[in-house]
């Protein structure tokens, strides 16, 4: 299928469909006159990489973890669980950080709303 039938299959944007090949998430096969084309189990493919992204997680780490849908074994799936578990644990410690963060605001605007009630 071409790019336009597989973006309207997947409900991902032909752009997203093109990074998706330049990050080396997706691949295809190219015609005579350069169009791409791809197969059946791209439309898969691109539900598995979407899942990773609506996940929070970034193209690299999606590449990371394809081994475990490409080549599945006891190896690539203990990769790829070590791997979510260590993106598991950067976001815990950024949730912590923003949750201070907000703190830290509500402390400035506690102080301004004092202020304002003195003015």
């Amino acid at each position: 299928m071409r790019i336009g039938e597989l973006s309207r299959r997947t409900g991902v944007s032909v752009r997203s469909l093109r990074y998706y090949e330049e990050q080396g998430l997706l691949a295809s096969e190219r015609s005579e006159s350069g169009q791409r084309h791809y197969d059946a189990a791209a439309v898969e493919r691109v539900a598995f990489i979407q899942r990773m992204f609506s996940a929070g997680l970034s193209s690299r780490t999606v590449a990371d973890l394809l081994p475990c849908m490409d080549r599945p074994s006891h190896e690539t799936s203990d990769a790829a669980l070590e791997r979510m578990a260590e993106e598991r644990d950067r976001l815990s410690a950024y949730i912590v950080e923003l949750l201070q963060t907000r703190d830290s605001l509500d402390e400035l605007i506690g102080t301004n709303r004092a202020h304002r009630a003195t003015l």
